[in-house]
């Protein structure tokens, strides 16, 4: 059983290292510091999907301060979202810096990350491990301290932004989503005022789920919300993106990489060959698997 001891240990662990890679980096010589700021989202908005985002460039020292402010910002705020997580997209050029040292520091990062999470996620129950967190911790959001950081020690062709559209699938059998039904009939939702209509068309669709073979595979396919990402190009063929949910940090790079900006995120209009999804559930995003 994972205890309230080794939860603190470690975060305490996690927390030392990242701070000691913020004074590296603080000493760090740079090119370029841009942050681009993005709006708080309030407890009162945190179910809103947004159709626009405004993006609010900061450069120079302002920048390196709200970069290097970034990577502890892992705690709750009184009236901000804990649901909808703060975004720190930003660029950090590091010019002249003592390059293995510091990726070695990033990696003892990232490293203590990924072991702040195992620890959390030995614990199987979601209230227990709420419980457990919050004692040992208090305030902490779990999925911003989780947050890897991410950076690049070869010199690229280029370093841009941009914004995703992501879906949250998860696969799972006639039998899993009939039990998930079974569960959702006997919740309230608050949208229906009458109880037996809401109980009603639940039941319409465990029959439709019910009349499927039973070796038929089905997903849920669940849209999330846009997030900047960081797209990273040697060529056309060797390329990556990541998430830009914290600054990137690119180490020592030649002088030529051409670097991009964030724009405003607009919500793109529905394109006419887009596929349209036949959701055996719209509610829930469940849809039949193509063989």
């Amino acid at each position: 059983m994972v205890t309230k001891v080794q939860i603190r240990s470690q975060f305490d662990l996690m927390s030392e290292l990242t701070l000691r890679l913020i004074e590296e980096l603080n000493l760090c010589e740079y090119t370029k510091a841009e942050y681009y700021q993005l709006p708080d989202i309030s407890t009162v908005d945190e179910d809103k999907v947004a159709e626009s985002i405004k993006v609010t460039k900061i450069s120079g020292e302002l920048a390196h301060k709200a970069i290097l402010n970034s990577f502890t910002d892992i705690y709750k705020k009184q009236g901000l979202s804990s649901r909808v997580l703060k975004r720190h997209p930003g660029l950090l050029v590091i010019k002249n810096a003592d390059k293995q040292a510091l990726i070695n520091r990033i990696a003892q990062v990232n490293k203590a990350k990924a072991a702040f999470k195992e620890c959390i996620l030995a614990i199987d129950n979601n209230d227990a491990r709420f419980e457990a967190v919050h004692n040992a911790v208090p305030n902490l959001i779990t999925l911003a301290a989780y947050r890897k950081i991410h950076s690049e020690h070869e010199s690229p062709f280029s370093v841009r932004f941009t914004w995703m559209h992501k879906h949250a699938t998860k696969t799972l059998t006639k039998k899993m989503a009939l039990e998930m039904l079974q569960k959702s009939a006997s919740y309230r939702n608050p949208r229906m005022i009458d109880q037996q209509k809401w109980q009603a068309l639940v039941a319409q669709e465990q029959l439709r789920v019910a009349s499927l073979g039973e070796k038929e595979k089905l997903r849920i396919r669940r849209p999330t919300r846009v997030s900047p990402q960081v797209n990273v190009r040697y060529t056309a063929q060797n390329r990556y993106h990541v998430s830009a949910a914290l600054p990137f940090i690119l180490i020592n790079p030649e002088p030529d990489v051409k670097l991009g900006i964030l724009p405003n995120y607009e919500k793109p209009l529905s394109h006419p060959r887009k596929r349209d999804y036949d959701f055996l559930v719209d509610r829930l995003y469940l849809e039949q698997v193509e063989k």
